[in-house]
């Protein structure tokens, strides 16, 4: 099972809890080139579409920013999953959703030194290299201490942090759920999401997910001309 796919079988059963019932229309914001969500949505009887500008082709697809995209009308629900802290323009992004939101998300800020020792020491063989693997050697080449190198490295990438996609989101949107978790086990060799979040109840590391659940602000209905008065 590739990191892709541990990813999303961890992550499936949360979305599904949140989502509105079947068959709602559900747009999976940077599915990426693996489909992301898609389809598992549309075999649980959603009219799903992904968006990305590396999504498969198919007519389930739309290869392009989310930003420009043209989306379905009456949208049940949207999903992002590690997308939106990739965008230009975040509040941009949020201001198109509506119905249920259903973000999954990467707090990069609480990477700290403590957290990558942990994850570089359970990587997987350099013959099959990940992004942490990149990091480490990067790290390691650069000369500099963890924390000066991954700022950096977050600032070239243009990443925005998680706690201003809360607070976006916040502002946004009416919030139901927000909580924190694992979000390296997928890329590590033999460590679980349960295996992560032992390591976080222990104070060993942080947790470096975001789980954000809202929906659309409820519009006040305009004063009628008799009521007005």
């Amino acid at each position: 099972m590739t990191p892709a796919d541990r990813w999303l079988a961890t992550i499936w059963p949360f979305v599904r809890a949140h989502l509105p019932e079947a068959p709602a229309s559900v747009v999976d914001i940077g599915c990426g080139p693996l489909g992301g969500f898609v389809p598992m949505l549309r075999s649980h009887g959603y009219d799903a579409i992904g968006i990305d500008p590396e999504a498969p082709a198919g007519p389930h697809y739309r290869q392009t920013d989310f930003e420009r995209a043209e989306l379905p009308q009456d949208v049940g629900a949207f999903v992002a999953s590690t997308s939106l802290h990739h965008v230009s323009a975040p509040a941009d992004a949020i201001d198109r959703l509506s119905g249920t939101v259903i973000v999954i998300e990467w707090a990069w800020e609480r990477f700290d030194a403590r957290t990558a020792e942990w994850c570089f020491r359970r990587l997987g063989p350099d013959t099959e290299p990940g992004w942490l693997h990149r990091r480490r050697d990067e790290w390691r080449s650069s000369g500099k201490d963890w924390s000066s190198y991954f700022q950096g490295w977050a600032e070239r990438e243009q990443l925005h942090t998680g706690e201003t996609l809360v607070r976006l989101l916040n502002e946004r949107l009416e919030r139901g759920h927000l909580a924190r978790g694992p979000y390296f086990f997928a890329d590590l060799a033999d460590t679980s999401s349960a295996d992560e979040q032992a390591a976080i109840d222990s104070g060993e590391i942080q947790a470096a997910r975001i789980d954000w659940v809202g929906h659309s602000r409820r519009r006040r209905r305009p004063l009628s001309s008799a009521s007005a008065g």
